[in-house]
Protein backbone atom coordinates (compact mmCIF):
# COMPACT_ATOMS: atom_id res chain seq x y z
CA UNK A 1 0.00 0.00 0.00
CA UNK A 2 1.11 3.59 -0.25
CA UNK A 3 3.31 5.18 2.04
CA UNK A 4 1.83 6.95 4.79
CA UNK A 5 2.10 7.54 7.88
CA UNK A 6 -1.48 5.93 9.66
CA UNK A 7 -2.29 2.31 9.39
CA UNK A 8 -5.71 2.61 10.19
CA UNK A 9 -8.37 5.11 11.00
CA UNK A 10 -11.65 4.01 12.38
CA UNK A 11 -14.63 6.33 13.35
CA UNK A 12 -16.72 4.65 15.75
CA UNK A 13 -18.43 5.25 18.93
CA UNK A 14 -16.42 6.07 22.02
CA UNK A 15 -18.00 3.75 24.56
CA UNK A 16 -17.13 3.28 28.15
CA UNK A 17 -18.07 -0.30 28.73
CA UNK A 18 -18.94 -1.26 31.91
CA UNK A 19 -19.08 -5.62 31.88
CA UNK A 20 -20.65 -7.85 34.69
CA UNK A 21 -21.31 -11.88 34.71
CA UNK A 22 -25.05 -12.94 34.35
CA UNK A 23 -27.56 -15.40 33.41
CA UNK A 24 -29.84 -16.55 30.98
CA UNK A 25 -32.88 -15.67 34.15
CA UNK A 26 -31.80 -11.86 34.38
CA UNK A 27 -31.39 -11.60 30.52
CA UNK A 28 -35.02 -12.90 29.94
CA UNK A 29 -36.30 -10.92 32.55
CA UNK A 30 -34.82 -7.67 31.45
CA UNK A 31 -35.74 -8.77 27.49
CA UNK A 32 -32.84 -8.42 26.15
CA UNK A 33 -32.01 -10.72 23.22
CA UNK A 34 -29.41 -12.83 23.84
CA UNK A 35 -25.59 -12.19 21.92
CA UNK A 36 -27.54 -8.99 20.52
CA UNK A 37 -26.99 -5.38 20.91
CA UNK A 38 -29.86 -3.13 22.08
CA UNK A 39 -29.95 0.06 22.07
CA UNK A 40 -31.09 1.77 25.50
CA UNK A 41 -32.81 5.33 26.84
CA UNK A 42 -30.58 6.80 29.73
CA UNK A 43 -33.05 5.83 32.69
CA UNK A 44 -33.14 2.34 31.04
CA UNK A 45 -29.46 1.94 31.25
CA UNK A 46 -29.69 3.60 34.89
CA UNK A 47 -32.13 0.82 35.49
CA UNK A 48 -30.00 -2.11 34.69
CA UNK A 49 -27.01 -0.81 36.14
CA UNK A 50 -28.76 -0.75 39.17
CA UNK A 51 -30.03 -4.42 38.86
CA UNK A 52 -26.31 -6.37 37.95
CA UNK A 53 -23.90 -7.41 40.36
CA UNK A 54 -20.10 -5.97 40.43
CA UNK A 55 -18.83 -4.56 37.49
CA UNK A 56 -15.87 -3.78 35.71
CA UNK A 57 -15.33 -0.37 33.62
CA UNK A 58 -13.11 0.21 30.95
CA UNK A 59 -12.76 1.91 27.17
CA UNK A 60 -14.83 0.50 25.00
CA UNK A 61 -16.43 0.63 21.56
CA UNK A 62 -15.82 -1.54 18.49
CA UNK A 63 -13.87 0.20 16.52
CA UNK A 64 -11.88 2.00 19.16
CA UNK A 65 -11.36 -2.00 20.61
CA UNK A 66 -10.30 -2.53 16.87
CA UNK A 67 -7.61 0.10 17.33
CA UNK A 68 -6.34 -0.80 20.45
CA UNK A 69 -5.96 -4.12 19.01
CA UNK A 70 -3.91 -2.82 16.35
CA UNK A 71 -1.35 -0.55 18.42
CA UNK A 72 -0.89 -3.76 20.10
CA UNK A 73 0.43 -5.25 17.45
CA UNK A 74 2.70 -2.90 16.58
CA UNK A 75 0.30 -0.63 14.11
CA UNK A 76 -0.14 3.32 13.75
CA UNK A 77 -3.60 4.43 13.95
CA UNK A 78 -6.15 7.13 14.83
CA UNK A 79 -9.45 7.71 15.72
CA UNK A 80 -12.75 9.39 15.54
CA UNK A 81 -15.33 9.37 18.12
CA UNK A 82 -16.97 11.65 20.30
CA UNK A 83 -16.90 12.15 24.47
CA UNK A 84 -18.49 14.56 26.54
CA UNK A 85 -16.12 16.80 28.49
CA UNK A 86 -17.34 14.44 32.04
CA UNK A 87 -15.86 11.68 34.11
CA UNK A 88 -15.88 9.22 31.68
CA UNK A 89 -14.95 11.57 28.55
CA UNK A 90 -11.84 11.80 30.27
CA UNK A 91 -11.55 8.02 31.20
CA UNK A 92 -11.66 7.09 27.33
CA UNK A 93 -9.66 10.05 25.72
CA UNK A 94 -6.94 8.72 28.18
CA UNK A 95 -7.20 5.42 27.55
CA UNK A 96 -7.14 5.45 24.14
CA UNK A 97 -4.38 7.61 23.98
CA UNK A 98 -2.41 5.20 26.39
CA UNK A 99 -2.46 2.82 23.83
CA UNK A 100 -0.43 5.25 21.23
CA UNK A 101 -3.96 5.48 19.07
CA UNK A 102 -3.92 9.32 17.76
CA UNK A 103 -7.23 10.81 19.00
CA UNK A 104 -7.93 14.33 18.40
CA UNK A 105 -11.47 14.47 18.60
CA UNK A 106 -12.42 17.78 20.95
CA UNK A 107 -14.91 16.42 23.95
CA UNK A 108 -18.24 18.15 23.68
CA UNK A 109 -19.09 21.05 25.95
CA UNK A 110 -22.62 19.94 26.41
CA UNK A 111 -25.29 18.00 25.16
CA UNK A 112 -25.62 13.83 26.39
CA UNK A 113 -22.63 12.63 28.63
CA UNK A 114 -20.42 10.22 27.09
CA UNK A 115 -21.83 6.96 26.20
CA UNK A 116 -22.19 3.07 28.11
CA UNK A 117 -22.29 -0.12 27.21
CA UNK A 118 -23.95 -2.30 29.85
CA UNK A 119 -22.23 -6.05 28.77
CA UNK A 120 -24.05 -9.18 30.60
CA UNK A 121 -21.26 -12.15 29.80
CA UNK A 122 -23.44 -15.33 30.96
CA UNK A 123 -21.25 -18.85 31.72
CA UNK A 124 -20.90 -19.94 28.14
CA UNK A 125 -18.78 -16.61 27.41
CA UNK A 126 -21.54 -14.91 25.22
CA UNK A 127 -21.49 -11.02 25.65
CA UNK A 128 -25.33 -9.19 25.90
CA UNK A 129 -25.09 -5.44 24.82
CA UNK A 130 -27.05 -2.58 26.67
CA UNK A 131 -26.26 0.75 25.15
CA UNK A 132 -26.69 4.02 25.89
CA UNK A 133 -25.07 5.85 22.92
CA UNK A 134 -25.07 9.07 24.84
CA UNK A 135 -22.88 12.06 22.72
CA UNK A 136 -21.52 9.89 20.56
CA UNK A 137 -24.69 9.47 18.65
CA UNK A 138 -24.28 13.00 17.57
CA UNK A 139 -21.10 12.38 16.14
CA UNK A 140 -21.50 15.14 12.55
CA UNK A 141 -19.23 16.27 9.45
CA UNK A 142 -17.78 18.97 11.72
CA UNK A 143 -15.94 16.15 14.08
CA UNK A 144 -14.19 14.16 11.15
CA UNK A 145 -10.27 15.01 10.56
CA UNK A 146 -9.64 15.00 7.14
CA UNK A 147 -5.81 15.19 7.36
CA UNK A 148 -6.19 11.89 9.52
CA UNK A 149 -8.37 10.00 7.24
CA UNK A 150 -6.34 10.94 4.25
CA UNK A 151 -3.38 9.66 6.09
CA UNK A 152 -4.84 6.14 6.44
CA UNK A 153 -4.07 3.17 4.34
CA UNK A 154 -7.51 2.24 5.39
CA UNK A 155 -10.83 4.01 6.82
CA UNK A 156 -12.29 1.61 9.19
CA UNK A 157 -16.64 2.35 9.21
CA UNK A 158 -17.93 0.79 12.50
CA UNK A 159 -21.42 -0.44 11.35
CA UNK A 160 -22.94 1.11 14.57
CA UNK A 161 -22.64 4.50 14.21
CA UNK A 162 -24.89 4.02 10.67
CA UNK A 163 -28.06 4.38 13.59
CA UNK A 164 -27.40 7.82 13.25
CA UNK A 165 -28.24 10.41 10.28
CA UNK A 166 -25.52 12.73 11.40
CA UNK A 167 -23.24 9.66 12.12
CA UNK A 168 -24.01 8.26 8.96
CA UNK A 169 -23.35 11.59 6.72
CA UNK A 170 -19.87 11.77 8.18
CA UNK A 171 -18.77 8.47 7.18
CA UNK A 172 -20.43 9.14 3.39
CA UNK A 173 -17.76 12.53 3.95
CA UNK A 174 -15.05 10.54 5.44
CA UNK A 175 -15.16 7.93 2.47
CA UNK A 176 -14.73 10.61 -0.14
CA UNK A 177 -11.68 12.03 1.77
CA UNK A 178 -10.82 8.36 1.60
CA UNK A 179 -11.39 8.11 -2.14
CA UNK A 180 -9.87 11.13 -3.00
CA UNK A 181 -6.50 9.83 -1.29
CA UNK A 182 -5.97 6.12 -2.24
CA UNK A 183 -7.10 5.19 0.96
CA UNK A 184 -9.09 1.81 1.22
CA UNK A 185 -12.49 1.56 2.69
CA UNK A 186 -13.35 -1.04 5.06
CA UNK A 187 -16.71 -1.62 6.74
CA UNK A 188 -17.62 -3.78 10.03
CA UNK A 189 -21.64 -4.98 10.11
CA UNK A 190 -21.24 -5.11 13.93
CA UNK A 191 -24.64 -6.67 14.91
CA UNK A 192 -26.90 -8.83 13.30
CA UNK A 193 -29.88 -6.35 14.59
CA UNK A 194 -27.92 -3.46 13.27
CA UNK A 195 -27.65 -5.33 9.65
CA UNK A 196 -31.45 -5.48 10.11
CA UNK A 197 -32.40 -2.20 10.41
CA UNK A 198 -30.30 -0.81 7.74
CA UNK A 199 -29.57 -3.52 5.12
CA UNK A 200 -31.12 -1.75 2.05
CA UNK A 201 -28.25 1.15 3.10
CA UNK A 202 -25.91 -1.19 4.09
CA UNK A 203 -26.01 -3.10 0.71
CA UNK A 204 -25.77 0.44 -1.55
CA UNK A 205 -22.71 1.66 1.16
CA UNK A 206 -20.44 -2.11 0.47
CA UNK A 207 -21.63 -1.79 -3.52
CA UNK A 208 -20.64 1.58 -4.05
CA UNK A 209 -17.89 2.43 -1.30
CA UNK A 210 -16.47 -0.81 0.52
CA UNK A 211 -13.02 -2.43 -0.27
CA UNK A 212 -13.27 -4.92 2.88
CA UNK A 213 -16.37 -6.27 4.53
CA UNK A 214 -16.08 -8.23 7.95
CA UNK A 215 -18.98 -10.09 9.00
CA UNK A 216 -19.81 -12.62 11.11
CA UNK A 217 -21.67 -15.65 10.23
CA UNK A 218 -24.97 -14.59 10.85
CA UNK A 219 -24.77 -11.14 9.96
CA UNK A 220 -23.54 -12.42 6.50
CA UNK A 221 -26.83 -14.11 5.97
CA UNK A 222 -28.61 -11.25 7.68
CA UNK A 223 -27.35 -8.89 5.28
CA UNK A 224 -28.77 -11.54 2.17
CA UNK A 225 -31.84 -12.44 3.62
CA UNK A 226 -29.85 -16.20 3.38
CA UNK A 227 -30.91 -19.71 5.16
CA UNK A 228 -27.22 -21.03 4.60
CA UNK A 229 -23.86 -19.59 5.00
CA UNK A 230 -23.04 -20.84 1.18
CA UNK A 231 -25.32 -18.72 -0.33
CA UNK A 232 -24.60 -15.63 1.69
CA UNK A 233 -20.71 -16.50 0.86
CA UNK A 234 -21.57 -16.55 -2.91
CA UNK A 235 -23.15 -13.16 -2.51
CA UNK A 236 -20.35 -11.69 -0.91
CA UNK A 237 -17.56 -12.89 -3.66
CA UNK A 238 -19.50 -10.83 -6.24
CA UNK A 239 -20.11 -7.79 -4.39
CA UNK A 240 -16.75 -6.67 -2.31
CA UNK A 241 -13.14 -6.84 -3.52
CA UNK A 242 -12.25 -8.91 0.03
CA UNK A 243 -14.92 -9.85 2.44
CA UNK A 244 -13.65 -11.79 6.10
CA UNK A 245 -16.76 -14.02 7.77
CA UNK A 246 -15.97 -14.96 11.64
CA UNK A 247 -17.18 -18.00 12.52
CA UNK A 248 -16.25 -18.49 16.40
CA UNK A 249 -15.04 -21.81 17.19
CA UNK A 250 -14.84 -22.62 13.13
CA UNK A 251 -12.87 -19.93 12.54
CA UNK A 252 -12.86 -17.76 9.75
CA UNK A 253 -13.66 -17.32 5.68
CA UNK A 254 -11.84 -15.01 3.83
CA UNK A 255 -12.53 -14.12 -0.23
CA UNK A 256 -10.56 -12.39 -1.92
CA UNK A 257 -10.13 -12.06 -6.19
CA UNK A 258 -12.49 -15.72 -6.49
CA UNK A 259 -10.16 -17.44 -4.08
CA UNK A 260 -11.52 -18.62 -0.56
CA UNK A 261 -9.31 -19.31 2.62
CA UNK A 262 -10.31 -20.89 6.22
CA UNK A 263 -8.80 -19.94 9.10
CA UNK A 264 -8.77 -22.20 12.06
CA UNK A 265 -9.82 -20.17 14.96
CA UNK A 266 -7.03 -19.44 18.19
CA UNK A 267 -7.26 -20.68 21.84
CA UNK A 268 -5.18 -19.74 24.26
CA UNK A 269 -6.64 -21.07 26.74
CA UNK A 270 -10.12 -21.38 28.16
CA UNK A 271 -12.99 -18.93 26.90
CA UNK A 272 -14.02 -16.74 29.38
CA UNK A 273 -15.38 -13.75 27.79
CA UNK A 274 -16.32 -13.35 23.76
CA UNK A 275 -16.58 -9.42 24.19
CA UNK A 276 -14.04 -8.23 21.36
CA UNK A 277 -13.44 -11.02 19.65
CA UNK A 278 -14.90 -9.76 16.29
CA UNK A 279 -13.11 -6.49 17.16
CA UNK A 280 -9.47 -7.57 17.84
CA UNK A 281 -9.70 -10.08 14.88
CA UNK A 282 -10.22 -7.00 12.42
CA UNK A 283 -7.41 -5.79 14.43
CA UNK A 284 -5.12 -8.58 13.67
CA UNK A 285 -6.64 -8.68 9.90
CA UNK A 286 -6.00 -5.01 9.46
CA UNK A 287 -2.43 -5.22 10.51
CA UNK A 288 -1.37 -7.75 8.00
CA UNK A 289 -3.70 -6.56 5.24
CA UNK A 290 -2.09 -2.96 5.71
CA UNK A 291 1.34 -4.86 5.01
CA UNK A 292 0.19 -6.60 2.08
CA UNK A 293 0.61 -10.10 3.64
CA UNK A 294 -1.43 -13.16 2.26
CA UNK A 295 -4.89 -13.22 3.49
CA UNK A 296 -4.65 -16.58 5.20
CA UNK A 297 -1.66 -14.90 7.06
CA UNK A 298 -3.92 -12.18 7.77
CA UNK A 299 -6.45 -14.00 9.27
CA UNK A 300 -4.29 -16.04 11.35
CA UNK A 301 -3.06 -12.89 12.93
CA UNK A 302 -6.85 -11.70 13.13
CA UNK A 303 -7.32 -15.32 15.28
CA UNK A 304 -4.23 -14.98 17.20
CA UNK A 305 -5.90 -11.45 18.56
CA UNK A 306 -9.65 -13.38 19.18
CA UNK A 307 -7.85 -15.75 21.11
CA UNK A 308 -6.08 -13.61 23.06
CA UNK A 309 -9.20 -11.28 24.08
CA UNK A 310 -11.57 -14.25 25.09
CA UNK A 311 -9.32 -15.14 27.21
CA UNK A 312 -9.88 -12.64 29.77
CA UNK A 313 -12.97 -10.60 31.15
CA UNK A 314 -12.78 -7.30 28.74
CA UNK A 315 -12.61 -5.81 25.08
CA UNK A 316 -8.85 -5.33 24.71
CA UNK A 317 -5.93 -6.97 24.92
CA UNK A 318 -4.40 -7.80 28.10
CA UNK A 319 -1.02 -9.23 26.85
CA UNK A 320 1.25 -7.79 24.07
CA UNK A 321 0.02 -8.99 20.80
CA UNK A 322 2.88 -8.00 18.66
CA UNK A 323 4.81 -9.91 21.44
CA UNK A 324 2.25 -12.50 20.64
CA UNK A 325 2.74 -12.70 17.31
CA UNK A 326 6.68 -12.81 17.47
CA UNK A 327 6.41 -15.94 19.33
CA UNK A 328 4.36 -17.26 16.70
CA UNK A 329 6.21 -18.34 13.21
CA UNK A 330 3.50 -17.51 10.94
CA UNK A 331 6.27 -17.53 8.05
CA UNK A 332 5.43 -13.86 7.28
Amino acid sequence: MTDKNFDVVGIGNAIVDVISTSNETFLEEQELPKGGMTLVDADRARRLYAATGPTTEMSGGSAANTLAGLASLGGQGGFIGKVRDDQLGEIFRHDIRSTGIAFTTLPAEEGAPTGRCLVFVTPDAQRTMATHLGISVTLGPEDLNHELIAEARVLYLEGYLWDAEAAKQAFLEAVETAKANNTKVALSLSDPFCVERHRDSFLELIADHVELLFANEQEAKSLYLCESLEDALAQLQDHCETAVVTRSAAGSMILQDGSRFEVPAEALGEVVDSTGAGDLYAAGFLYGYTRGYPPSTSGRIGALAAGEVISHVGPRPQQNLGALLAARDLDI
